[in-house]
């Protein structure tokens, strides 16, 4: 599985290659193109597995029901992939690692990557993100999307970030739920509400844009369909 990113920051694209008989997974309804021959089984969870309660965790966790699992002919192929709001996307390669990920930013993985359905605590309920965030382990290729840019933030000791620029982070980092500013009151009224307090050592991948705030913005300002 090679992927090449183009057409970013703002309208990126993931173009994934497949060796011969390779198979990938993707999230369902990603897929823009993909070159004939392909055969595609689609399921909840692992390719040939599944259940509704792993459909179901994975609605919660702010993805789709169904996963796509593509197979190249004898011939390799080709598939292209972009995400739902417009934004950067990202490859992370994986060493038998794990990474966190916030639900909606998973777009595809290798066959070496197993994806589980974390529950984060009450602390993601009151963030008021996903109840449910992915857990994302194993070793091989990951591709992840954002709404606007994708950057690092390479965390030693102590950092804070809005929990709508969340994109994934890595598992040595911890986190807690607070307010932004020095009460519940002046921290809604200055609009940062709610921010993750990561502690350790450890990459952050932001975005640079709040799908939630940007749905606050935009909504009001929507014709209602006659």
């Amino acid at each position: 599985m090679n992927v090449k990113i183009e057409m970013g920051p703002g309208s990126a694209i993931a173009k994934v290659a497949l060796a011969p008989n390779e198979t990938f997974t993707a999230e369902g309804g990603s897929m823009v193109a993909m070159s004939g021959n392909m055969s595609i089984e689609t399921t909840t969870h692992k390719k040939g597995k599944g259940s509704i309660a792993s459909g179901l965790k994975r609605m919660f966790s702010g993805e789709g029901f169904f996963m796509n699992h593509y197979t190249a002919s004898a011939n390799g192929g080709e598939v292209i992939l972009s995400s739902s709001l417009p934004g950067d996307m990202m490859v992370k390669e994986l060493q038998n690692e794990k990474l966190v990920v916030q639900g909606g930013s998973y777009v595809a993985s290798s066959t070496g990557v197993d994806i589980d359905f974390e529950w984060q605590g009450m602390k993601s309920v009151f963030s008021g993100e996903s109840i449910f965030w992915l857990g994302v382990r194993g070793t091989g290729s990951v591709v992840l999307n954002s709404f606007g840019a994708i950057y690092p933030i390479e965390v030693d000791g102590e950092y804070v970030v809005d929990t709508g620029h969340i994109v994934a982070f890595t598992e040595n980092l911890s986190f807690t739920i607070s307010k932004a500013g020095k009460s519940i009151l002046s921290s809604f009224l200055g609009g940062e509400g709610l921010v993750c307090k990561f502690k350790g050592t450890g990459t952050v991948w932001c975005q640079s844009h709040n799908p939630q705030g940007f749905g606050q913005a935009v909504g009001p300002k929507l014709k209602p369909r006659s």
